[in-house]
């Protein structure tokens, strides 16, 4: 492909990811425009909540699909290189597998146990990161080969990224807005310590049935669910260091909160995981990293909300009032609002009613 060509169709990855579409709607434009610049045999796709950097959703072509269960598996065993979660903190958040293992990719477990049996090899992987947050995660996959993915294909990745996570950054925005009908309680899934499902409540089936993003093919819990859990078994095993909770976008609008548990008891106690709807308290700081607003700007905000004045946010913070005046300015400007009671109506508005 010519340099003008390619740069072309960079220029469509990036248009793509500023059209305003929902989750699917980007990752089909992103993934189509990537196609024309690249090899792509296989792609995955998820997104992430910026707090605890656990899956909220994921998507995966075939062959991945059918097992998306153990490469979520994998993800969380801390015997692997070129994980989402190490992507996150390294320098461009991105990496392929032939990079992390200097090109010997049978040390890594994930391509010896599920990649290579599928006729797998290199793979391309990004953290989707923008403003120092991390709203999701894309690995690109090529066919087994002794050639993988060139350097260059990284630097493009590098360079898009920025772009796509924003795009899933706005559309956390769109998702935030919706009131929420009547919650009638909290449901409870039981998982066994093979993330097998054990038990669910009558209203864990519902609140999983309206989880947004659909649910992967192998799994018997959708993503946030099974990831919630899988990071519980992490902590456990000392593996791991991720929180075991998130929040799902739900279907029509509006957030869900999965958390998950070890139940007391003799023997093998299975894993509750307890899914409800994200009171507003729970969903706003969500919606503050979403609007952009810098961590300082967040303390300010996320005080706001609880009511704090003036007086108490200097004393909270330790900063001056003309400082905090100032933030708050910047704060009104991102979210679009020009008063501390339409902050708290933006933001507050999602509780179920």
């Amino acid at each position: 492909m010519g340099v003008r060509a390619a740069a072309r169709h960079e220029q469509d990855v990036v248009r793509a990811c500023h059209r305003g579409r929902d989750v699917e709607g980007v990752r089909r434009e992103v993934l189509s425009a990537l196609r024309r610049v690249m090899t792509i045999d296989a792609a995955f796709f998820a997104t992430a909540d910026p707090e605890t950097l656990l899956f909220t959703g994921a998507m995966a072509d075939d062959p991945l699909a059918a097992a998306q269960g153990l490469f979520l598996d994998n993800e969380f065993s801390g015997a692997d290189v070129n994980t989402f979660t190490a992507l996150v903190a390294a320098p461009g958040h991105v990496a392929t597998l032939d990079q992390a293992t200097r090109r010997e990719r049978s040390t890594s477990p994930r391509y010896r146990e599920i990649m290579a049996p599928m006729g797998l090899g290199d793979e391309l992987r990004a953290a989707l990161v923008v403003d120092d947050r991390c709203w999701g995660y894309l690995c690109l996959h090529r066919e087994d080969g002794a050639r993988g993915f060139e350097p260059a294909d990284a630097t493009l990745l590098s360079r898009v990224a920025p772009h796509v996570a924003e795009a899933l950054r706005r559309a956390a925005l769109l998702h935030g807005a919706t009131l929420l009908a009547a919650d009638t309680g909290p449901g409870v899934v039981l998982l066994d310590d093979h993330l097998e499902l054990v038990a669910a409540t009558p209203r864990a089936d519902e609140l999983m049935g309206v989880v947004a993003e659909a649910r992967p093919p192998g799994l018997p819990v959708p993503a946030p669910v099974h990831t919630a859990a899988a990071a519980l078994l992490a902590l456990e095993r000392g593996t791991g260091t991720l929180p075991p909770r998130a929040r799902a976008r739900a279907r029509g609008g509006g957030w869900l909160h999965v958390h998950a548990a070890r139940l007391q008891g003799g023997g093998a106690a299975p894993i509750a995981v307890v899914i409800e709807h994200a009171d507003a308290h729970a969903t706003a700081p969500l919606l503050l990293a979403a609007h952009g607003l810098t961590p300082r700007e967040t303390d300010v905000a996320r005080l706001v909300l609880r009511g704090v004045p003036t007086a108490g946010i200097v004393d909270a913070l330790h900063i001056s009032p003309h400082t905090v005046q100032d933030h708050l300015k910047a704060v009104f400007d991102k979210v679009g609002v020009r008063s501390r009671r339409e902050l708290m109506g933006r933001l507050l508005a999602t509780a179920p009613h």
